[in-house]
């Protein structure tokens, strides 16, 4: 696997628990093969040479929009054992609206990612009473209609059936891996990350 954006993703398990991931933002998403295997082809002089699979995971993200609602595509890359892709909700809920459950403030954009001016407040300050759950508890027992996790499962399984109505060899990992793009100065780097990935391998 090629070298991760910032040396690091984070996983499902790791997501901000004051966070719905249902919200208005971008997220950079990494999705990778099974024990990650080379299933979606080779690169080959700094190009993506897909295979059969890799054809499949390249056309299905593009039908996202056709199957969600409220969201936009950024870059995307299909890279030999993983997908690299910007995910953009936006409609579900706006900035400066108010979480129906705790009735606080969402200070994030949806657009390109404004600013996540109140995130250090709401996992460290203001934690939730031990008799509540977190968002993060949540969304464990219930990921919810046009979130994250429903779209990317969504496309997965997309992916998953017609490689076996090919009889092609192919599984993905249980998780994936996630990033809220904070600013529009991070939604560059990473649009340009993805786009030269090829290149760095």
């Amino acid at each position: 696997m090629s070298a991760t954006f910032q040396n690091k993703y984070k996983n499902e398990s790791t997501r901000l628990q004051q966070w719905d991931y249902g919200w208005d933002a971008a997220y950079f998403i990494t999705i990778c093969t099974k024990n990650r295997e080379d299933l979606f082809g080779k690169i080959v002089d700094g190009k993506m040479e897909l295979s059969q699979a890799g054809v499949i995971a390249d056309v299905l993200w593009y039908e996202i929009k056709h199957h969600a609602k409220n969201v936009e595509l950024g870059e995307f890359v299909v890279m030999p054992n993983h997908i690299h892709g910007i995910i953009i909700l936006e409609g579900n809920k706006r900035p400066g609206t108010r979480d129906e459950n705790n009735d606080n403030v969402v200070v994030v954009g949806a657009r390109h990612a404004l600013p996540l001016l109140q995130q250090q407040q709401s996992n460290n300050e203001h934690p939730s009473p031990c008799h509540q759950k977190s968002i993060g508890q949540k969304r464990f027992q219930n990921q919810g209609k046009n979130t994250l996790s429903s779209i990317v499962g969504s496309y997965k399984s997309a992916v998953t059936k017609h490689a076996n109505r090919l009889n092609l060899k192919f599984a993905w990992q249980p998780l994936f891996y996630d990033h809220i793009i904070r600013d529009h100065r991070s939604f560059e780097n990473i649009s340009r990350y993805i786009i030269q990935n090829p290149g760095k391998r």
